[in-house]
């Protein structure tokens, strides 16, 4: 039940409290209003009677000893007091008023018809203006609920946009209440947050740019130590190094929202063949020849890519294989082999056989700086090939599926040109060919 619901609920709530309050009141002091008119009416006539009966003259109306005298009333009288009773257990109500005369009971009743009538009336418009006071007030209350509510609904969904890295989402100030508080709130947070990330931005940029011209001279330093474990040891160190600053470079590229992409019609399968290969070359060291030697014949390097159906997309060939390529290593770095690659269209799904991703990158997604198992890495493999995703428009979930493993499925089917029909299932068809050279043209 919403905020607005909830208000509209409450105002046509107090308003019908408020409604039967007052008509209860109103009934009661016309009812006894009623009475107290039509008792002293009887009691001025009971003593015209008595005076005419003690002067031997009764009127049309007067009852002398009548046997219908009501109990109460009876008692009343025998104890010398005079008495006014409502009889209702008729079907027309009736007045009574009696006193003695020395032995005689001198008593008078008129209807009392009109008087309830009356009371019945006024009860029918008390319901009426009841109900149509309660509809108006639910009818402003749920005005000034949904007023309320679509301000709220808009610092909501304001503040949502703002977690979700739209730091520029703001929204106008108007008037001087408490969700107008809220709303100075929101935005003076919008302010302070959007200012430290861009600090934050700003130093982790400056600072890989920095390191950028000392670590490439270090590489080349490395390159010219001679042959033995200790300069293997310096290269490795050196090259990781490197490859941690242009990620750290690439990230601040992206977090600065002008990256631009270049379209063109490209396969899926295709892309996926070369980013895997490229992964292989590097992980394995073995080249492009030590790739292009495993032909048809499986997996290398515990990677192998299963075309379930090929497509043709239109995208940025070069992001789509950053992402896989960031996927792959990924697996391979803090997952278990062996790590398969399937084309499903224009849905990309890479799953390893490890113990899946963590619950925080579940939860909240890849997080720069913390990442890994057992939160061992710096996290920017997978933050790149989510801001790459989100440069190009598709998405990237992850998930562990009920097998085991981790499963990171790329989403690009709101790109694709052309789909192919799906392949049957052939060993050879789901092999991973690395690229090969065109064969000539025949004469």
């Amino acid at each position: 039940m919403g905020l607005r619901t909830k208000i509209g609920i409450a105002i046509a709530g107090t308003a019908a409290v408020v409604s039967v309050v007052i008509g209860l009141l109103v009934h009661h002091r016309t009812v006894e209003a009623q009475y107290a008119s039509a008792r002293s009416q009887a009691r001025d006539r009971l003593q015209t009677a008595v005076q005419d009966h003690a002067a031997g003259i009764d009127g049309d109306r007067t009852l002398i000893d009548p046997p219908d005298l009501p109990r109460p009333l009876a008692d009343a009288v025998r104890r010398g007091k005079w008495g006014s009773y409502l009889d209702w257990s008729g079907k027309v109500p009736q007045m009574w008023a009696a006193s003695v005369y020395r032995d005689e009971v001198v008593a008078l009743k008129r209807p009392y018809e009109r008087e309830a009538e009356t009371v019945r009336d006024l009860d029918r418009v008390l319901w009426i203006s009841g109900a149509i006071g309660t509809a108006l007030a639910c009818v402003a209350g749920l005005l000034v609920a949904t007023r309320l509510g679509r301000r709220l609904t808009a610092s909501a969904d304001t503040a949502q946009r703002i977690a979700d890295g739209d730091l520029t989402a703001r929204l106008p100030l108007r008037g001087q209440d408490e969700i107008t508080r809220l709303t100075a709130a929101v935005n003076t947070m919008a302010d302070a947050l959007a200012g430290r990330l861009r600090a934050e931005r700003e130093v982790t940029a400056n600072i890989a740019h920095e390191l950028r011209t000392p670590v490439a001279g270090m590489v080349t330093a490395a390159g010219l130590l001679p042959p033995g474990r200790p300069a293997e040891l310096v290269r490795e160190s050196a090259a990781r190094l490197r490859e941690l600053v242009d990620d750290v470079i690439e990230v601040a590229r992206l977090d600065g929202a002008g990256e631009e992409v270049r379209v063109e019609v490209c396969g899926v399968g295709e892309v996926v063949r070369r980013a895997v290969a490229g992964v292989r070359a590097v992980s394995g060291g073995a080249g492009a020849e030590g790739a292009e030697a495993e032909g048809a014949g499986g997996a290398s390097n515990g990677v192998r890519v299963e075309v379930v159906r090929d497509a043709s997309v239109e995208t940025d060939p070069r992001r789509v294989e950053r992402i896989v390529v960031n996927l792959v290593s990924n697996a391979l770095r803090h997952g278990r082999e062996p790590v398969v690659v399937e084309v499903d269209g224009g849905v990309v799904r890479v799953r390893d056989a490890g113990g899946g991703f963590p619950e925080g990158l579940l939860a909240g997604g890849p997080q720069r700086f913390r990442t890994g198992a057992e939160g061992t890495g710096l996290g920017l493999g997978l933050t790149i090939a989510v801001g790459q995703a989100k440069v190009l428009g598709a998405s990237l979930r992850f998930a562990n599926p009920d097998g085991g493993g981790a499963l990171a499925e790329l989403d690009l089917t709101g790109t694709v040109v052309h789909a192919d029909p799906p392949r049957l299932a052939d060993p050879s068809r789901h092999a991973d060919p690395s690229p090969r050279a065109d064969p000539p043209d025949r004469p």
